[in-house]
């Protein structure tokens, strides 16, 4: 049964993740900008979901379509949101979270891209996230089965919140504000089994940043003052977190 549901989250995750590519380009725009209408030729986007490759524009009947490439490829994009619906099915385990953390899963993916590409996690994402975490476990916590506590689940993200709002107010430049609503969601996923998971996770998001910090600084004397994207950082460790706590469970 256990290697079945890992198989389909895999399954799920792949299929989405092909079409997270185009999503991931349109949401990369700075604050206040309108999200991109047009690949970098110029050409208009049709729809959001689907492979960041553009066919051209108009064409003679019977001409080759001139496509070019212009976002993330779908190809990776859709190995690694695979691999990370296939490890939290395995972690979580024939259980009715399993579906929860691989079903939401693809949207850290995306969040994750965007992050990476403008350093910005869009509240059309993070927000909705947050929420759906909450109503999804809480009906997970109502099925026999279930290795979590749904209240545990909503305190870890008031408090992992929390804990980011207050690092965001001491030092606004070193942490953006679509951290802190990150931090809502991921609280959510470590609460659920319990504190022990919950500090561990949000612990090892910072360690991972720390520790590609030093590697900047390491590799370049200007490193220190580079910034880079967190939310990759809190993803990852959330995502060890929950891997460890279903374990457990």
């Amino acid at each position: 049964m256990a290697v079945v549901v890992i198989i389909l989250a895999a399954g799920y995750g792949v299929a989405v993740g092909l079409l997270l590519p185009r999503a991931a380009y349109r949401l990369s725009v700075e604050p206040d900008a309108p999200w991109r209408g047009h690949c970098p030729e110029g050409h208009p986007l049709r729809g959001w979901w689907g492979p960041a490759r553009c066919a051209g524009g108009d064409r003679a009947p019977g001409t080759p379509a001139p496509g070019h490439r212009y976002g993330p490829r779908g190809g990776r994009v859709a190995v690694l949101t695979g691999a990370v619906c296939a490890a939290l099915a395995w972690g979580a385990g024939p259980r009715p979270e399993a579906a929860v953390f691989a079903g939401l899963a693809p949207v850290l993916v995306l969040l994750a891209l965007v992050d990476l590409a403008v350093h910005r996690l869009p509240d059309v994402l993070t927000l909705p996230l947050a929420a759906a975490a909450a109503a999804a476990l809480g009906a997970a916590a109502l099925l026999p089965g279930a290795a979590g506590s749904w209240r545990l689940a909503l305190l870890g993200g008031a408090a992992l919140g929390a804990a980011y709002l207050l690092l965001f107010l001491i030092n606004p430049t070193g942490m953006g504000f679509g951290d802190v609503k990150l931090a809502l969601a991921l609280g959510v996923a470590l609460g659920w089994y319990g504190w022990g998971v919950w500090l561990f996770g949000a612990f090892l998001g910072f360690l991972y940043g720390a520790l590609y910090g030093l590697g900047l600084v390491l590799r370049s004397p200007n490193g220190r003052k580079q910034a880079f994207p967190f939310g990759p950082f809190m993803a990852a460790g959330a995502l060890t977190g929950v891997l460890l706590g279903g374990f457990g469970a």
